[in-house]
């Protein structure tokens, strides 16, 4: 990258990426001429580059997605308090149904009510049977467990 393009890009917010240098670092050796350590020192700083850069764009991808989400999700936790507003209406249809077809208004209101709980009860009760059934990363502590018992055993057996 030339420096008047490292200038545009650090100008437009965007962090600066290390890069692999695309001219020839030992202009004036032949090719031949490079031993093999320097060889194999070239191709370690480049590929360690590499993977910085590689890591770097993920980094900012994931950040830039994860904004995106958080915006979107806005956007149905605005829809949801409107439709938690919004039921209040169907409730108030129902009981005032009720009052319509004879009963008195108030016991139409109250049968709506006694509806709501008992909705209320079910899905409280749903919810706990699938909370209870929660169990934890059991094989992930055993396996650490087993791999601190390892150790232990280990450093017991070496000796001081």
């Amino acid at each position: 990258m030339t420096s008047a393009q490292q200038n545009d890009r650090a100008g437009s917010g965007l962090p600066q990426v290390p890069s692999i240098p695309l001219t020839e670092d030992r202009i004036g050796l032949p090719p031949g001429d490079q031993s093999i350590g320097a060889l194999v020192k070239d191709a370690t700083t480049h590929l360690s580059t590499l993977v910085r850069a590689e890591i770097e764009l993920a980094k900012i991808e994931i950040s830039r997605d994860v904004k995106r989400a958080v915006r979107g999700s806005i956007f149905f936790i605005l829809a949801l308090v409107v439709l938690m507003f919004s039921l209040y209406f169907p409730f108030i249809a129902l009981a005032e149904g009720l009052a319509e077809i004879g009963l008195q208004r108030w016991a139409g209101f109250l049968i709506t009510w006694a509806v709501m709980l008992l909705v209320v009860g079910l899905l409280g009760f749903l919810g706990y049977r699938k909370v209870r059934g929660i169990k934890g990363p059991k094989k992930t502590i055993q396996s650490a467990q087993e791999t601190l018992a390892a150790l232990k055993r280990d450093s017991d057996e070496s000796p001081s």
